[in-house]
């Protein structure tokens, strides 16, 4: 009987030598380290042959795994493009699209629900993080799509939105002015810090979290100032204060892999839409 080798197996032995670790592999193939090793254990189980030796850290290719490389890539591009062919561009694997926390609390419900409407068969993977870890991922092909923040005169830029101040007002008037600030890196932070820092105001970080729940939650108690755009506090007015120093504009970006099919088209042409329609919430 002839063996026959599943795109599975094989997708994840191609994820594995082209991303150059389990860890990010596994990200993008989305299964668990533990799942990867099996299904490499499995793969080798089928052709009876090693396809990895370790070189401290490092996971070389054996000869087999070699020759195995090369017909994993054409089996796996003939199958993608018999998929897209037969299916007249319904999508066949997850759509993966990245958001900076932002854009996740106020708009990703609306997209997803959106998209589903129209692409019931399709699935998603959603990942929160922070703009240039989405970019850097976006590189390394393990996102489709990336809504983002990014300078003023970025020249993808969808929309372009002010930085303002938002807080309690008496905390302005402090000698030390108290920040509350995401973790590093963050175009925020490093604005707000840059402000005080040009304006001459002496200023001190209250609170720093990797978490916008957390940070607002710290900015409502009146633990500090902080800043971001209108998305951050949509139910609350900045603070409009002659004795803060001003912000720069921030713009808003959608960014996008390759190639695509007619269901990740889809989302990404609502994202864009979506961050473009938000001039009319800028105050």
């Amino acid at each position: 009987m002839p063996v026959n080798l599943p795109t599975s197996l094989l997708r994840s032995f191609v994820a594995i030598v082209e991303t150059g670790s389990m860890i990010a592999a596994s990200e993008q193939v989305f299964v668990t380290q533990s799942a990867l090793s099996l299904q490499t254990k499995r793969l080798e189980d089928m052709v009876q042959q090693p396809l990895f030796l370790r070189e401290g850290r490092r996971l070389a290719l054996t000869p087999a795994g070699e020759t195995l490389l090369d017909y994993a890539r054409r089996l796996l591009a003939l199958n993608d493009e018999t998929v897209s062919a037969v299916g007249a561009g319904h999508f066949a694997g997850p759509i993966r699209i990245g958001m900076v926390q932002d854009f996740a609390e106020t708009m990703l419900g609306g997209i997803l629900a959106r998209f589903a409407d129209l692409h019931p068969e399709s699935q998603l993977y959603a990942r929160v993080a922070g703009t240039a870890e989405l970019l850097a991922l976006l590189e390394g092909g393990q996102l489709d799509i990336v809504v983002g923040y990014a300078g003023a005169d970025d020249p993808g830029a969808i929309q372009v939105a002010p930085m303002a101040w938002y807080g309690k007002e008496s905390l302005a008037d402090r000698a030390i002015v108290p920040l509350a600030v995401l973790e590093k890196p963050c175009r925020f932070r490093e604005a707000a810090i840059a402000a005080f820092e040009a304006a001459g105001r002496p200023w001190r970080i209250a609170i720093e979290t990797p978490n916008l729940s957390t940070l607002r939650a710290a900015v409502e108690a009146g633990l500090g100032i902080t800043a971001r755009t209108h998305l951050f506090l949509a139910d609350a007015s900045p603070l409009e204060m002659i004795n803060l120093p001003a912000l720069p504009q921030v713009a808003c970006i959608v960014r996008r892999g390759g190639p695509f099919d007619q269901a990740a088209q889809r989302l990404f042409d609502l994202s864009v839409q979506v961050v473009r329609g938000l001039d009319s919430d800028v105050r």
